[in-house]
């Protein structure tokens, strides 16, 4: 397969078989948003979980909170985000349409990473390199566009009622951390983790789910002394490499880690690494980062609200802010890479096969069950009894669509990664078919051994 087709091979995927929809579609659509369909749903279901068993229940330091998307407009300011969450605009100067400057830079070839440069400096190499819009004009000069979604809340729309759209997930966690600290009874260190929902005004949007103007974020805030965070900052890193190449199953070869350029990090940042993965033909791209945020948020929002949010350590007689460490990821980038990591095509013309070799804990169904022929009540009957047995236990699909090698293929390509028949031998012996999704066998087992089969496998 061809990395330069791959993001088209696997929007049409989504798009065909259930996994992601356009938003508003029946309108025209609605840029940079989408809808996650059956297919899709069950999969970000399972990425959830598996984010959630790795990062909270298999660990007695860390819990989970969920958090509101409106917030007083006070914890933006703290935050730093009014004043400072800017991307780069420049405009094309015959049709205005606007992009980032930073991107457009680095698809030109001029340098990687250009999200750090100053106004000056990107203007500079506008100039020096002659860089024209994607539709070959000149282009303005570079300015800073806010990237908070605002809104109103209440009766009247004026300056009074302004709030904003949680540029970033993880702010809940900081305002929450002295109640969350009090009604558990924790000790230093500990962390807490959400799924949140967050809004960016993207100034260019593209390469489908990987920048889109709302997303889920996926947030470990680990508050440690300070004298402790070099120590912790290095183990959660670990954790991270550990989380896609063992609970994710991602080949380590397809990720890296970039450190961020001095005049990159974010505001709050006092050290930043990307894990990045491999897109094809997109390159290596951020799908987590991992920060050491030292005290800034606790000291920000004690400083803004006039609470004391200090830590006390009754063993030291000891009171301050801790030091964060944060690992935060996107959803919908590691959904995107959950697609790009285990696509798989194999075969040419007619018998060429589509697949997702999913981990079975993540595929949206884990078994499917076929009556080989749905025009045969005995058979129809014995492949139901089977099916309702087994959604009980595991997410089940029901397929008597067309011929059995069809069905496989259909299966296939949603990542089902088990296929039952029931055929005329299953009438006579109650043995039935097991179809494995990557190597191709069916062997034959006994219905009444099917359970603990699957149990095995999944």
């Amino acid at each position: 397969m061809e990395n330069n087709d791959k993001m088209e091979k696997i929007v049409s995927l989504c798009k065909r078989r259930g996994f992601v929809y356009p938003s508003s579609e029946i309108y025209g659509g609605f840029a940079a948003t989408y809808d996650f369909g059956p297919l899709g749903f069950l999969l970000k279901k399972n990425i959830e979980f598996a984010w959630r068993k790795w990062n909270v229940q298999m660990r007695d330091d860390v819990v989970e909170i969920e958090g509101a998307i409106f917030m007083s407009p006070k914890v933006w300011e703290a935050s730093g985000h009014v004043g400072g969450f800017a991307d780069t605009l420049v405009e094309d100067l015959v049709n205005h349409k606007r992009y980032r400057a930073d991107h457009l830079i680095e698809e030109a070839g001029i340098m990687e990473n250009a999200g750090g440069l100053t106004l000056e400096k990107i203007d500079e190499l506008i100039l020096k390199n002659s860089l024209k819009s994607p539709d070959g004009n000149p282009l303005s000069g570079a300015k800073k566009f806010n990237q908070l979604v605002k809104t109103h809340l209440g009766a009247v729309e004026d300056e009074s009622t302004i709030v904003y759209l949680k540029g970033e997930s993880c702010q809940n966690i900081y305002l929450d951390w002295k109640s969350v600290l009090e009604t558990t009874r924790r000790k230093l260190p500990f962390g807490i983790a959400q799924i949140g929902k967050a809004f960016r005004n993207e100034i260019t949007v593209k390469n489908f789910l990987f920048r889109t103007r709302e997303f889920e974020q996926m947030d470990v805030q680990y508050f440690c002394r300070p004298e402790d965070a070099p120590k912790y900052y290095q183990e959660w890193k670990n954790n991270r490499w550990d989380f896609y190449t063992k609970m994710m199953e991602f080949n380590p070869e397809h990720l890296r880690w970039r450190q961020h350029e001095k005049d990159e990090k974010a505001f709050y940042a006092t050290d930043a690494w990307d894990v990045e993965f491999k897109f094809a033909e997109l390159g290596f791209r951020e799908i987590e980062g991992v920060h050491d945020r030292g005290s800034y948020d606790l000291d920000q929002h004690s400083k803004f609200s006039g609470q004391d949010l200090r830590y006390f350590d009754a063993a030291t007689n000891e009171k301050f802010n801790p030091y964060i460490v944060e690992c935060s990821g996107g959803f919908n980038r590691l959904f995107l890479a959950t697609m790009f990591e285990f696509y798989r095509e194999e075969g040419e013309g007619d018998s060429k096969r589509v697949y997702l070799s999913l981990p079975p804990k993540l595929a949206p169904y884990k078994v499917a069950v076929f009556p080989l022929l749905k025009n045969k009540p005995e058979l129809v009957e014995r492949a139901k009894t089977i099916f309702d047995n087994l959604k009980i236990n595991f997410t089940t699909a029901w397929d008597d669509r067309g011929n059995v090698g069809k069905r496989y293929y259909s299966q296939d390509e949603i990542g089902t990664p088990f296929c039952v028949t029931v055929d005329f031998q299953t009438l006579e012996d109650n043995t039935i078919t097991v179809r494995d999704r990557d190597t191709k066998e069916q062997p034959r087992i006994e219905i009444e051994n099917l359970g603990n089969y699957l149990n095995g496998k999944l």
